[in-house]
């Protein structure tokens, strides 16, 4: 018996990738020589979706789809902890996969999670709401987790072919109007009241230079740092970095070096608080006399620093927990977002400005 085709086979005969083939396929976004060639490649080797690609709406194929960025980040595992505790205690079994916060390895798994007929998933995502629509458009309950995705990528161009976009009219010619919100529900921390409680704890002590470290993913953490400080906020204050943890550790170095005027650092994450540690250390900086330092997130090794590490503690497990609960429930309507509070925990890595 011949083969079937696959996702795979369609996508490596077009030249694309997995995620390109599931968004021409389920209507999504792209250009139209390569939705044409899509299309073709598909006919000539018959392919035929599974069937959540047909079926996905009528009715529920299983299982429950996790994707996280990193899943040796302690943060993460806690969160998949709490996904695998209600799953398990569902009967349903868990696809498990680490995206590196890539967003074109995120949408390949998508299209692979299709593919397999996993129809509901909880995602700590990677890309922004259009790496997503095509899911959504297909039926797939999605759930996110710890944070949400953008509306757009920056400095992207709305694809003007996407169906989910209305045709607007200004000065009597037709444009694209902004894309619709992508319909699904968040398990999230409130990250703007652990923000603000830790700014308010440092100014409290007398800090005003007051430096923020942050990552991918977590704009609304910034965000709150730049509105505790109140106008004007010292920019160069302000660094990224992305999720490596290498890059973390540059990040953290430059600062340090550029200026040595800071008093204070908020890591956004526990691999910047680690890189922070780290660059200290190497750069003979003491904490707390020469700088304080405050960790988003509580991680075993955080209380185990010399000096133990002040922290934002966030439920992990609980927003892994809830966020299963949530893509796995049936028949009642689903909140949208569901936010979980934050907690600053006070150890010895903050000190009196001197």
């Amino acid at each position: 018996m011949e083969k079937r085709a696959t996702i795979k086979d369609v996508a490596e005969a077009a030249g694309v990738g997995i995620a390109t083939v599931s968004r021409v396929l389920s209507g999504g976004s792209a250009s139209p020589e390569t939705r044409e060639r899509v299309l073709a490649v598909a006919a000539q080797l018959d392919y035929r979706p599974s069937a959540t690609g047909r079926n996905l709406r009528q009715r529920r194929t299983g299982g429950l789809g996790l994707l996280v960025p990193d899943v040796t980040d302690t943060f993460f595992g806690r969160l998949a902890d709490g996904v695998l505790a209600y799953a398990r205690s569902a009967g349903e079994p868990v696809v498990l996969a680490a995206t590196g916060a890539d967003p074109e390895q995120e949408s390949e798994m998508i299209g692979m999670l299709l593919e397999q007929s996993v129809d509901r998933v909880v995602a700590v995502p990677a890309g922004d709401a259009e790496t997503w629509r095509p899911a959504v458009r297909a039926g797939m309950t999605v759930v996110f987790a710890d944070r949400l995705p953008l509306e757009s990528a920056d400095g992207a161009e709305p694809d003007d072919d996407a169906p989910d976009r209305d045709l607007l009219l200004l000065d009597g010619l037709p444009v694209a109007a902004p894309p619709r919100p992508l319909d699904a529900p968040a398990v999230l921390a409130d990250d703007r009241s652990g923000i603000r409680t830790a700014v308010r704890y440092l100014t409290g002590l007398g800090h005003r230079r007051i430096a923020y470290l942050g990552g991918p993913g977590h704009h609304g953490r910034v965000e709150a740092f730049r509105e505790a400080l109140g106008a004007p906020v010292d920019e160069e204050l302000i660094v990224f970095a992305t999720g490596t943890r290498d890059s973390a550790y540059a990040a953290a170095s430059g600062l340090f070096q550029s200026r040595p005027d800071v008093t204070a650092v908020v890591a956004g994450g526990n691999v910047l608080g680690e890189a922070a540690v780290l660059a200290a250390r190497e750069l003979d900086l003491r904490v707390p006399q020469d700088v304080s330092l405050i960790m988003f997130d509580d991680v075993p090794w955080a209380e185990l620093c010399s000096p133990p590490l002040t922290v934002i503690a966030q439920p992990g497990r609980d927003i892994g927990y809830r966020a299963a609960e949530l893509a796995l429930r049936t028949g009642a309507r689903r909140p949208r977002t569901v936010v979980l509070p934050t907690e600053l925990i006070v150890r010895a890595s903050c000190g009196p400005h001197r």
